[in-house]
């Protein structure tokens, strides 16, 4: 993607804390006006890039390019954070708290922004209330708008949707897909897949400190996995043969079988195949989830090693 359309560019950046190297000559850039998915197993780089971004940490080698320059300030207007450690004043009432962010962010006006995001969000009759009577849900969605009150032109949000209950859930993940529909670029790192299956335009994903995806998630899926065909015969019809061309591994799918094949080439040899020996009454290409692409790269570590963690002990 040139430069020229992106609002971020991570050029062969690296980073290293201690003798641990968490970010590996990272490549990617995101698309200005998208909502760029940030995925990965935990301890894999993303809130270190994010920081990265935000100026917060300097890469060790290579170079880091947002909103057109290469140097920054930490505390840049342009720039809305959500970081996955909530971080409110517990006395304060919520508008209060706003009206402070606001402040911090050099609004000038912003009492009109907040009763926007006080309206769109179900909390205008919280607004007087402390942000220690919140409950969690109410206080994140609290976070997010001292994220974006200041309508920044990029927003990074670190897991905005981590435990809200079903409706809360619906109404921020409506809320950011609006801010992308207005032009403002959301960075979105998440660990729910079906989030980010559903929402992000691209997806990056970052294994041990190097990008192993990297697209929107139809070039993903099908560049992910062995194609796989799923397939139902009719009742009365035989099972289908051991030695289908092609098919390497055959697995039961509910009422349905999918068939593993070595190529995709090999669809239309299958499917002569089995209607040689029955009917078939249901034949579909399946392409994997992201849920199953992550597990099949991710899940091999987490076998080895399930308590592992964000690299806190090792982050200064």
């Amino acid at each position: 993607m040139p430069a020229s359309n992106a609002i971020v560019v991570i050029d062969d950046v690296s980073k290293r804390f201690g003798n641990q190297r968490v970010v590996d000559h990272l490549c990617f850039s995101v698309p200005t006006g998208s909502l760029f998915g940030l995925i990965g197993p935990n301890g894999s780089g993303k809130t270190t890039t994010m920081r990265m971004i935000l100026r917060i940490y300097q890469p060790d080698a290579g170079h880091i390019q947002v909103l057109g320059k290469t140097e920054g300030r930490t505390a840049d207007s342009r720039i809305g954070y959500l970081p996955e450690e909530r971080g409110l004043y517990p006395r304060m009432t919520v508008r209060r708290l706003l009206r402070y962010f606001a402040a911090l962010k050099k609004v000038a006006d912003p009492e009109k922004g907040i009763e926007h995001w006080l309206e769109r969000l179900g909390m205008t009759s919280w607004a007087g209330k402390r942000i220690d009577q919140l409950s969690k849900g109410m206080a994140q969605k609290v976070q997010f708008i001292s994220a974006v009150i200041g309508k920044p032109q990029l927003v990074i949000l670190d897991e905005p949707f981590s435990g809200l209950d079903p409706v809360n859930l619906d109404l921020l993940r409506s809320a950011v897909s609006e801010l992308r529909d207005a032009g403002t670029t959301v960075i979105l790192s998440t660990h729910d897949m079906d989030v980010a299956q559903q929402m992000c335009d691209r997806i990056l994903m970052i294994y041990r400190g190097q990008k192993v995806l990297d697209g929107t998630l139809a070039e993903i899926r099908q560049n992910q996995g062995k194609p796989r065909l799923r397939v139902r015969m009719s009742p009365q019809s035989p099972p289908p043969p051991n030695d289908l061309p092609g098919v390497e591994r055959v697995e039961a799918a509910g009422d349905a079988l999918d068939l593993f094949l070595a190529d995709s080439d090999y669809r239309p040899a299958v499917l002569r195949a089995l209607c040689a020996v029955g009917d078939v009454e249901h034949f579909e290409t399946v392409r994997p989830s992201l849920h199953d692409i992550f597990v099949s790269i991710a899940g091999p570590e987490a076998r080895e090693n399930p308590s592992a963690s964000s690299l806190a002990s090792v982050i200064p």
